[in-house]
């Protein structure tokens, strides 16, 4: 059994990959399973650091602000479709998944074309460009909300499967995760990210709050996940914060996400459809802060689906440009009040999938 993921571009696409596969390889261990993503992406790293091979093709999307670009993305659509069908006859794959980015529009596409069976999986309440043009080259859909079946035709390929979650995300004990950071049971842990690529304006809202933290010290211990392009920059505003380094920790990047998720009592988070469903997964009150450069403003639907679920706190980013007091305000609420937040967090519980691996790969049939 020969099997190719195809995935690019952030976490949010890659990571459900990684799940998916890690399914396949514990239920068929003879299994061969290869990547395919971008030559330069994060994916390069992080599907090797999961123990995956990785090819890369050439693959970028339009950019309606700056038409010349768009010459580059016709060319890499013509010289991606070239390498996918390289790939293709070399590895001979007996199926496709493809979980997001440019890449997956080109690479299934031609995978299908040439005869091999091909599935998406759609994070987001609302689907993106590249799966809802593959809908008619695929044999199922995955989705993970009920939402996502308003905006796509071929309604009888669509199969309710949930988020796939990294198994590390489900086995965590929260006492060992926080023993692990060497937290005491009286931290508040506090984790604030703005999604594998960084968040420019919640940023600045998260170095508002630890401005208010410094006056009125509650205990909070902060893990400040920043993004690798922000970190320099919010190192230096945080540095004239008096003893911000004595409960604030700076990451650029977290390589142990579930860990930090784990030990959380409040997640402050852009709204990802994979981000929201390892918030819930996880069973964290969270504040969810919608990234409004989005396709489709896919994320204020993400996060409002959980908000209405009475799990999440949802603050639009305008509401944060307009006055950054008002993110600060909603958290420290939410730090003085345990009561709350237990009730957000039972209800992150009951709306949570942890099977959707278990679905997709039923589905697919190996």
């Amino acid at each position: 059994m020969k099997v190719i993921m195809s995935c690019a571009g952030t976490g949010g696409h890659i990571y459900p990959a990684i799940a998916i596969a890690d399914k396949i390889r514990r239920m068929k261990p003879e299994a061969e399973i290869l990547f395919v993503g971008t030559k330069q992406g994060m994916e390069q790293k992080l599907i090797v650091g999961a123990g995956y091979d990785i090819k890369g093709i050439d693959a970028s999307g339009f950019d309606r602000k700056n038409l010349l670009k768009n010459f580059k993305t016709v060319f890499d659509i013509y010289s991606g479709g070239k390498q996918s069908e390289e790939i293709i006859r070399e590895f001979k794959p007996d199926l496709v998944i493809g979980t997001g980015g440019y890449v997956t529009g080109i690479f299934l596409r031609k995978a299908s074309k040439m005869g091999v069976r091909c599935f998406i999986h759609e994070q987001n309440a609302i689907p993106g460009v590249a799966n809802k043009m593959l809908q008619n080259y695929v044999e199922k859909i995955f989705i993970s909300f009920e939402e996502s079946r308003n905006y796509f035709d071929s309604k009888d390929k669509l199969v309710l499967s949930g988020n796939p979650i990294r198994k590390e995300f489900l086995i965590e004990d929260v006492q060992d995760a926080r023993a692990k950071l060497g937290l005491e049971p009286s931290d508040f842990m506090l984790l604030a990210t703005g999604g594998s690529l960084g968040a420019a304006l919640l940023n600045d809202a998260i170095i508002d709050l630890v401005k208010a933290l410094a006056d009125a010290p509650r205990g909070v211990k902060l893990y400040f996940v920043s993004g690798k392009r922000y970190y320099d920059e919010v190192r230096e505003k945080l540095s004239v914060v008096a003893d911000a380094k004595d409960f604030v920790q700076l990451i650029d990047y977290a390589e142990n996400m579930p860990t930090l998720m784990c030990a959380a009592d409040l997640v402050i988070s852009r709204a990802g459809g994979s981000a929201v469903s390892e918030i819930i997964a996880c069973g964290k009150p969270s504040v969810l802060v919608p990234s409004p450069n989005v396709t489709n403003n896919h994320q204020h639907h993400n996060a409002k689906a959980v908000a209405d679920a009475s799990a999440a706190v949802m603050i639009e980013e305008d509401a944060i440009r307009g006055d950054l007091r008002i993110f600060t305000s909603a958290i420290m609420q939410l730090i003085l009040n345990r009561e709350r937040l237990n009730l957000m967090a039972q209800s992150a519980k009951n709306i949570a999938v942890f099977n959707a691996v278990d679905i997709i790969y039923e589905h697919i049939k190996i």
